[in-house]
């Protein structure tokens, strides 16, 4: 691979620099182990290899997602292998952070082919950890059924609840659910998630790009049909906590919230359903009721919004 591939990204990335040949060499023995942990004896080995957050395939991943990601390709293809094509990569520093780009060879079911990839890594208790893998935006084939994408739509979706509904207007159904996160502890109300406990709601059309939600560990879909018309079917968020829920409303095929989260105190105003806090009310406007503290005590406020 040619140097100028390498420093095009580090300087979208970050910006080029020196990098001493002892940190090299400790960098390269890092990803060749990753490489070699790529297969079914060893892929346990790669969840220590990422932080609890990474950027991958630019998309934000859990550790724990990555790693479940990881199981699902080799358990589609238990030949899959991959390697550094020639054993040829470029490692460039800024910030503590090492960028490596390469060409990757894989082979899986009788196929093999090489991608220009990346990862950044950083150094954290004395270990090498991932923070972003991906591979160069140019490649044409990024629909091959080693990558993500093509798994995150048909993936682990028979184990959560699917959402139907028409959420790029296309006119055809499409399915939503929840990507949730691998609790750890939950003590007295207090949730503890491994790697963050953030929610994403993932769409098998591919138009519709993925919509995380940062703090939500327990949630419910719901299909609020148009609201703006556009065309297309908005999706509810519920984010589920022990003493509220609170309601995002989202245009799906723009990934953008329609009005501020729909707060209820749950403790108080109990056994509100679906209906009680929101509903169309006219042409691209919405009644929402929502929890508020007036003069100490919690009541229900109710407002119209008018959506643009």
């Amino acid at each position: 691979m040619k140097y100028f591939f390498s420093c095009l990204l580090v300087v979208l990335l970050f910006g080029c620099s020196e990098i001493d040949s002892k940190d090299e060499k400790a960098v390269r023995k890092f990803v060749e182990r990753w490489n070699e942990s790529h297969t079914q004896l060893k892929a346990a080995y790669l969840a220590r290899d990422y932080m609890d957050m990474v950027n991958y395939y630019g998309k934000q991943r859990s550790r724990v997602q990555v790693q479940q990601d990881k199981t699902l390709l080799f358990e589609q293809f238990p030949d899959y292998t991959q390697s550094v094509l020639k054993d040829e990569l470029a490692i460039t520093k800024e910030a503590g952070k090492y960028l490596v780009t390469f060409n990757k060879h894989v082979s899986y079911d009788g196929i093999e082919a090489n991608y220009e990839s990346f990862l950044t890594v950083t150094m954290k208790n004395g270990a090498f950890r991932i923070l972003r893998e991906g591979v160069a935006e140019n490649i044409k084939d990024l629909d091959a059924p080693i990558f993500p994408k093509a798994r995150e739509n048909i993936r682990i979706l028979a184990n959560t609840r699917q959402l139907f509904g028409d959420f790029d207007g296309d006119g055809l159904s499409d399915y939503a659910t929840v990507i949730s996160p691998e609790i750890s502890s939950n003590v007295n109300g207090v949730v503890e998630c491994n790697g963050g406990c953030d929610s994403v709601i993932v769409f098998n059309s591919k138009a519709i790009e993925d919509i995380m939600i940062e703090g939500a560990s327990q949630s419910q879909l719901e299909n609020l049909k148009d609201l703006n018309s556009d065309g297309a079917d908005e999706i509810g968020f519920w984010d589920i906590k022990p003493t509220s829920k609170s309601l995002y409303v989202f245009d799906a095929a723009n990934s953008i919230l329609l009005t501020d989260p729909i707060v209820i105190n749950t403790t108080v105003h109990k056994n509100l359903k679906l209906i009680d806090v929101f509903k169309k009310s006219g042409a691209n406007k919405i009644t929402v009721t929502r929890s508020a503290q007036v003069d100490g005590k919690w009541v229900l406020q109710t407002e119209v919004i008018t959506l643009n």
